[in-house]
């Protein structure tokens, strides 16, 4: 009776494999891109929040002073005490420390004026839009390069 009996199979053979190798990869073929569409939109929205939170710190450090001026330079607003950003902030001034993706030129023009230009650390990687806000405090964007003052405001 033993003779007859069929041996235990167990495992599974190689189409199964290839057949779930094949979906997984199926799957991921799909989901990657709009993994990474969603990063790159989350980049830009951060960079818009952190643009909106510099405006808002230099307006603040600016009436804080007599007589009213803008800050020398971008580190003052983490240095001041109590510090009106926290320095991880103000420190992504190239690629090589941007935050989320992007990275902060700060220039102040005058007393009463100033340039805060946003850029992607790896353009069409980490951010596609440029930004830009002066005084006034209006976020403007530039798809295609640097955003200045003429560049469409942010809706």
């Amino acid at each position: 009776m033993r003779l007859f009996r069929k041996p235990n199979k167990k495992g599974f053979t190689l189409v199964e494999i290839m057949i779930v190798v094949a979906i997984i990869a199926l799957l991921a073929a799909i989901a990657i891109p709009n993994l990474l569409r969603a990063r790159h939109n989350a980049n830009e929205t951060a960079a818009i929040g952190a643009m909106r939170t510099l405006s808002t710190a230099m307006e603040s450090f600016r009436a804080a002073q007599t007589p009213p001026t803008y800050p020398a330079l971008i580190t003052n607003l983490s240095t001041a005490v109590p510090a009106y950003v926290s320095a991880s902030l103000t420190a992504a001034t190239g690629p090589a420390t941007a935050r989320q993706g992007y990275f902060f030129a700060y220039v102040r023009t005058s007393a009463n004026t100033y340039t805060l230009q946003g850029t992607p650390a790896t353009v069409g990687t980490t951010g596609t839009r440029r930004f830009y806000v002066d005084q006034t405090g209006v976020i403007r964007a530039n798809p295609v390069g640097a955003a200045g003052p003429g560049s469409p405001e942010i809706q």
